[in-house]
């Protein structure tokens, strides 16, 4: 294979839009009618090989993503991946520290999201190139080539390169038989379906009585906007799942700290695992002080799905501000930023459960946490995926969930393609599902806005 057929030749995105605010999915105290969305980018090859990534929105200002995408793409269009892939972390500092884009971040905000969607993409790339699933590609890399595509600076009076290589070095011990293990059971999955926050009480028991039928023993729910309903909606959920089964709830920021702690100590009765986002996403310091005060309850602090880059989540590490680690596949920038959370994570003794409620966050998540299982933490002991049931019908190889655990994806790339019908119906506001629903009236149509 020779470097020109490696060329990157064009780099081209869309905004993919689905109307899922009609049912209330995905609903929660913050976001109370999100179109889950996002900013789909295809990278081609000159040999014809394609990678596909993107990342995660709630419908409007996708377009703001995919003019932040576009204007970072010349620097990888004309690139050989195959270099990018020697020395992949020069490669990740070259987009997220371009002089003049680097002012409208740095590391963080609609920047971070588009190179993130960029270096999916190109992990896609990389896994189809060598015939192997990403977690699989992950696994097989040595510790030196792992490390190597990681930017140290800011974290490394936290973990060093040597370091994480011998980390790297002592999770290579047992990792075939943990493959196997994976092969055959699979990764544990709890699930937030049965629990947005525009869901009828019907609805919810439905859900929750579906969701034990298929085996799951872990479920969370969205609470926040009303201390009243939320006590209706959590008796409801354990008097369905019973008392040995976990249950988690999801604040997604919308309290103060001290309204956090409150507020949490009045739904301490129904025994739950952690809380999560239970304020600013930004906020370390008062989620150390929320951790806490809530630790003799038995409760937990998870967060880090908006969590903006490794620099924070250092820091949140560092305070005890997070029991549970929840890095997101479509955030930060991308898997290579990612690999960084899950070194200092291991290194510093927190648990790692990743968020994965979204467009294609289940199907890519589960590589990150498959590989962290094999070849870097060895152990799936209180770590679980989060499951939301969504949107899986538009993607080529979607996620397989059997008796509550993930199956081990086996095509090649990171799981990230859309079916070929799936954008021409759903690419906003051009297409044809899009254009029906504006002619019904389900949604302003923006070009007649704009006119």
């Amino acid at each position: 294979m020779t470097s020109e057929n490696l060329k990157i030749i064009s780099l081209d995105v869309k905004d993919v839009r689905f109307p899922t605010s009609l049912g209330a999915h995905g609903s929660d105290a913050m976001h109370k009618d999100p179109d889950y969305s996002c900013a789909y980018v295809v990278l081609k090859t000159a040999k014809g090989t394609e990678g596909h990534g993107l990342t995660f929105t709630c419908g409007r200002g996708t377009e703001i993503v995919v003019a932040a995408i576009k204007s970072l793409s010349e620097l990888v269009v004309g690139q050989t991946a195959i270099d990018i892939f020697k020395d992949f972390g020069v490669f990740w500092r070259s987009l997220t520290s371009e002089t003049q884009l680097r002012w409208l971040g740095p590391e963080k905000g609609v920047m971070h999201l588009a190179t993130a969607a960029i270096i999916n993409a190109l992990w896609d790339l990389w896994g189809k190139l060598l015939n192997k699933p990403l977690w699989r590609l992950l696994a097989d890399l040595d510790p030196e080539h792992i490390v190597s595509c990681i930017d140290f600076r800011y974290i490394s009076d936290v973990i060093t390169k040597e370091e994480a290589i011998e980390i790297l070095k002592q999770g290579q011990k047992g990792k075939e038989e943990r493959i196997e293990k994976l092969m055959k059971e699979g990764y544990p999955a709890y699930t937030t379906q049965v629990g947005w926050m525009g869901y009828s009480q019907e609805v919810i028991i439905e859900l929750c009585q579906k969701y034990l039928d298929m085996g799951f023993t872990a479920f969370k729910v969205k609470v926040g906007q009303n201390l009243k309903d939320d006590i209706k909606r959590l008796k409801t959920v354990r008097n369905v799942i019973g008392w040995d089964n976990k249950l988690m709830v999801d604040a997604n920021q919308v309290w103060d700290v001290k309204q956090a702690i409150e507020w949490m100590k009045q739904l301490a009765e129904f025994k739950l695992l952690w809380i999560e986002e239970p304020t600013s996403p930004d906020d370390i310091l008062g989620h150390a002080k929320i951790a806490k005060e809530l630790k003799p309850l038995g409760i937990g602090v998870a967060t880090g799905e908006m969590c903006c880059n490794r620099v924070m989540f250092k820091q949140f590490l560092q305070a005890d501000a997070m029991q549970y680690c929840q890095i997101d596949s479509a955030r930060i920038g991308g898997v290579n930023e990612i690999l960084s959370v899950y070194l200092m994570a291991h290194k510093l003794g927190v648990k790692v459960c990743p968020h994965a409620g979204g467009v294609g966050l289940c199907e890519m998540v589960q590589h990150l946490q498959m590989w962290d299982y094999v070849a870097l933490s060895g152990t799936m002991e209180d770590r679980v995926i989060e499951y939301v049931d969504q949107q899986h019908e538009h993607f080529v190889n979607p996620v397989v969930v059997e008796n509550a655990c993930y199956k081990v994806p086996k095509r090649a790339g990171y799981s990230t393609t859309f079916t070929p019908e799936t954008i021409p119906k759903y690419e906003y506001p051009n297409g044809t599902e899009w254009q029906l629903m504006f002619s019904q009236g389900l949604f302003p149509d923006p070009c007649k806005h704009q006119s």
